[in-house]
């Protein structure tokens, strides 16, 4: 067989992949679309619609501050305090399974393993699950919804904080062992020093993440601004739910901002 014709073998191999992976993602997408039941369109699809609209164009801006009870601003506070706890806890709780699931880090492959599978789980848990878990635990409220987040952020962190050691030169800890530096040092000034940027970066990207479920964890009765929205909707004040969707885009938005700049920076 000449080049040219395994040449041609190849091309229609690989166009035979290409067609069975695309018959088959096409046979997956009908089988979920048809496991969708459609009921149509409510009809106060759109006189809910227009007064959402509303709401958006005519917000109740009476309700951003208010010294004497509930007001946008505390709401959005709470939110904030409840991403920024949250955010510390995962770390807390992230760095030493972090490592522990790092293979370069670990006696083993069994003990790597295991810290990859505590990870593993701790992912699998949705925040909103954990905080209808917390919220019968400790009861509704904002340390609710900062247990769920911490609780929830950590399988994340932990991932990335584990495949940040994994990629780091081993060169610094070598070194450090060599000279009879102990594992405590070998850490300290051989591990840190490298992964700590990557370790912000990751930190930073997910205290993003925390801040979009804060606000949404008050739709649930986890603290935070969400809890104030829940009750406007169900009320049907749409001026003071455009007001609260407002607040909660501008406040997402700067933190979004601010936190992309801390990571170009570090990076």
């Amino acid at each position: 067989m000449s080049q040219r014709d395994q040449l041609k073998k190849a091309r229609a191999r690989k166009r035979g992949k290409i067609a069975i992976i695309l018959i088959g993602l096409i046979a997956i997408y009908v089988w979920a679309i048809s496991g969708i039941e459609f009921r149509g369109i409510q009809e106060t699809a759109g006189p809910v619609t227009k007064n959402i609209l509303k709401g958006f164009i005519s917000p109740d801006w009476s309700y951003v501050y208010s010294p004497d009870g509930e007001d946008l601003i505390r709401g959005l506070l709470e939110t904030l305090a409840i991403a920024i706890a949250g955010i510390f806890l995962s770390i807390i709780l992230a760095v030493p399974v972090g490592l522990w699931a790092a293979k370069n880090l670990s006696k083993s492959f069994i003990t790597s393993q295991s810290g990859k599978g505590v990870l593993s789980f701790f992912r699998t848990l949705p925040d909103i699950i954990l905080a209808l878990l917390f919220i019968k635990v400790v009861g509704p409220g904002a340390f609710a919804g900062m247990l769920a987040l911490g609780i929830g952020a950590m399988g994340m962190l932990g991932k990335l904080y584990a495949e940040e050691v994994e990629a780091m030169d081993p060169g610094p800890v070598e070194s450090i062992a060599a000279v009879g530096g102990n594992k405590l040092q070998q850490l300290a000034f051989g591990v840190i020093p490298q992964v700590l940027p990557g370790f912000i970066s990751a930190t930073l990207y997910r205290f993003e993440i925390n801040m979009r479920s804060a606000a949404t964890l008050g739709l649930i009765g986890a603290g935070g601004v969400g809890t104030a929205l829940i009750f406007a909707i169900q009320g049907r004040s749409w001026d003071r739910v455009g007001i609260i969707l407002i607040g909660i885009v501008v406040v997402v938005l700067i933190v979004d901002l601010l936190s992309s700049a801390l990571r170009k920076r570090i990076t």
